[in-house]
């Protein structure tokens, strides 16, 4: 049976209990529905294979082929992954178009007695319901944006913002991007269309008509664009600058950056990309604090000549709603900060 889904909030509402996707191990690391398990019935070289056999041979055969394949692949995961499941489960499974991968894969599983349905025009049905949101018409959301310069802690902020009940889009966390020179976390960004997935559906959760903080990004959060109608919705948007003195800042920045502060080779690259910007001999200096272990000394330098520079060259126009003049960073300050905030929407 084909189920359709005419809206995101549709897959949070079918009650299935697991969501499978049946496309190949690469077409599932590009972009999947968030919450998806990987259950390829073709691997990627079997799909190649098969569609190479499909074009320059002859369908028949591939699709003869094809059925084998996805029998033992199928057979694979269902004396493995599925071993545990009960007679009750009730999965729904996808795969690229709602074709033959998927409707295969959900036909064995009912024939177990599994209730297995599958996504009607798969994950390009899903994918098309992303673009439209994030793509071509105007969010409903009302946002507040949470801009201050580097180090004033936005993201602890936003994460106490939720704790207290208010409602959060954490980009930087999506992204897996601290949104600066030194951001990346881990050893990759997700790809734009897996961001735009995560976003898409954080957005789905949450309640229009109530405020929305998210923290004030470029139109980039490291290598991913913010898709445009979120960005049109954040250029918008009023905003709440908060401030903080530069030692609370850099002793924040090198709490929250112990990934940088471990990896020097890391560092030290890292450093360098911003001789452009202010010279050999500043740099030169920047690499002594590290070597030295002055953490809080580079932070500091970093945020006074490099970082706050540019935050004061592309300040809004328009006043803040409010200003947050922190004294510190300290978790307690943020969350009084943070439940005053979402008092006051």
């Amino acid at each position: 049976m084909s189920v359709r889904i005419t809206s995101l909030s549709d897959l949070a509402a079918l009650g299935f209990d697991d969501i499978i996707d049946a496309r190949s191990p690469s077409e599932y690391a590009e972009d999947r529905i968030p919450g998806a398990i990987s259950l390829p019935v073709l691997n990627d070289e079997e799909r190649a294979q098969v569609g190479t056999i499909y074009v320059q041979e002859d369908p028949f055969k591939a699709r003869k082929i094809g059925a084998a394949l996805v029998a033992r692949n199928a057979a694979t995961h269902i004396q493995g992954p599925l071993a545990d499941r009960e007679g009750g489960w009730k999965p729904l499974v996808y795969c690229w178009r709602g074709g033959q991968r998927s409707n295969s894969f959900a036909s064995i599983l009912s024939q177990i007695g599994w209730r297995a349905d599958v996504i009607e025009g798969g994950y390009r049905t899903y994918r098309r319901l992303v673009v439209d949101m994030l793509h071509r018409a105007p969010l409903p959301h009302r946002l507040m944006l949470i801009d201050g310069g580097t180090g004033t802690a936005k993201t602890r902020l936003l994460h106490h913002i939720a704790a207290a009940g208010g409602q959060v889009l954490d980009l930087e966390g999506l992204a897996s991007h601290r949104g600066s020179l030194f951001g990346m976390v881990g050893e990759e960004q997700p790809s734009q269309k897996a961001f735009e997935s995560g976003i898409a559906m954080a957005l789905t959760r949450l309640d229009p008509a109530r405020v929305t903080f998210v923290e004030a990004e470029s139109s980039k959060v490291g290598d991913l664009l913010v898709p445009p109608s979120l960005w049109k919705a954040m250029l918008a948007s009023p905003y709440v600058e908060v401030t903080a003195p530069i030692a609370a800042r850099a002793e924040h920045l090198v709490t929250s950056y112990p990934d940088i502060v471990d990896d020097a080779d890391r560092l030290a690259r890292t450093l360098d990309r911003l001789v452009k910007y202010h010279g050999r001999d500043v740099v030169g200096g920047w690499h002594e604090l590290a070597q030295d272990g002055n953490w809080a000394g580079l932070a500091h330098q970093l945020v006074e000549t490099h970082y706050d520079p540019r935050y004061k060259r592309i300040r809004r126009e328009a006043e803040p709603e409010r200003v947050l003049d922190l004294a510190d960073l300290t978790d307690a300050t943020l969350a009084e900060a943070a439940k005053a905030l979402v008092a006051s929407v």
